[in-house]
Formats: structure tokens, C-alpha cells, sequence
């Protein structure tokens, strides 16, 4: 058991027959009263994120959440196909449950997946990720009052607003946490 007191940034635990991991958790404590712990959290079943209350001293059940290295393959529609990089055991994971990461997935990528017993919860992308630019309109002149930014295409087809110096056939980072351009690569 975990008190929430010791929720922070990364931890797992188990809630009402949910696996939830923690984005950010905020302690406040207000005169004479408990303290309270409010912590936004990501459900690795079905992908929602909510924010949940607790009185502080309460406890949660942590979750033992196995990381395994695989291979992204390719998207065959209904599902996608992963390779375990030690056993090369291939696993589906429907698409319904990736449909964020799929922005930032390119065949032969390395992903971490994570597991909890031997249910595939989701996969874990690296913070930012380099993509191939495709599509690149030419920046229009007169269109740069303050910050220009201009709508490119990347390889995995996701459309992310860059300054208008970005070019076809670059290389651009994208964060996969917020899908914003960070930088070229």
C-alpha cells in the first residue's frame, strides 16, 4: 500500500479495480484541518485522464507495472503489431487503445510497453520524438506580425504548427507529451 501523501510523478497504483499512473500531484494543507492531496492521473486501461481528491493518510494499492522493450512494427489496421525485442514474441494492441500515439509511431521504432500481470496496458513514448517533415507550405510574406507559425505535415502523417523557417525534408522534435514542435533534430 501506498499512503497518497507519497504520490508523485511517474507512480502506479490501483483504484476501484482501475491502473492509474500519476502526471502531477499537488499537497495542500489548510490551518488545523488534514492535508488534502489532489493528483492528476492517467487511466493505462482506457487512456482518460481525470484528477482525483484524497484526505491525506489514506492509502492506495500500488500496481506492479512491468516495462518490457519492443519494436513498433506496423499498423494493420484494427490492430497494431509489436515485437519483443529479447523473445521476438509479437503482441497486438488494438488501435482504439493508441490512438494519441500512433502521432509519433514510424515502423522500427523501439517503444516501452507496459504491462500489468500479462495485460498490455498501453506504450510509452520518449518525451520528444524526431519526425521527417513531409509537407511544408511556403511561408507567405507579410504573415509575420509577431511568432509566424505555419501548419507542416510529418512522416507519420500528424500535422504540428512550427515557424516558417522549417522546410521538406527536415528533421524536426516533437514533444509526444503536449504534440508540440520543440525543435529541429
Amino acid at each position: 500500500m501506498i499512503n497518497v501523501n507519497d504520490l508523485k510523478s511517474g507512480t502506479t497504483f490501483q483504484l476501484e479495480g482501475n491502473i492509474y499512473v500519476v502526471l502531477e500531484a499537488q499537497h495542500s494543507k489548510q490551518g488545523r484541518g488534514q492535508a488534502n492531496v489532489k493528483v492528476k492521473v492517467k487511466d493505462l486501461r482506457t487512456g482518460s485522464t481525470t484528477i482525483k481528491s484524497f484526505t491525506g493518510g489514506e492509502k492506495v494499492e500500488k500496481a506492479m507495472i512491468d516495462k518490457v522493450n519492443m519494436d513498433y512494427l506496423y499498423n494493420a489496421g484494427e490492430v497494431v503489431i509489436l515485437m519483443d525485442q529479447e523473445t521476438f514474441e509479437q503482441i497486438e494492441i488494438p488501435v482504439e487503445n493508441l490512438k494519441w500515439e500512433l502521432n509519433f509511431l514510424k515502423e522500427g521504432q523501439k517503444v516501452l510497453v507496459r504491462k500489468f500481470e500479462q495485460e498490455v496496458l498501453d506504450i510509452e513514448l520518449p518525451v520528444n520524438v524526431n519526425l521527417l517533415v513531409t509537407e511544408s507550405p511556403d511561408a507567405v510574406k507579410g504573415n509575420t506580425a509577431q511568432a509566424a507559425q505555419k501548419k507542416v505535415t510529418v512522416e507519420t502523417g500528424y500535422i504540428v504548427e512550427t515557424p516558417l523557417f522549417i522546410k521538406e525534408g527536415e528533421v524536426i522534435s516533437i514533444s509526444t507529451e503536449t504534440g508540440k514542435y520543440v525543435g529541429r533534430a
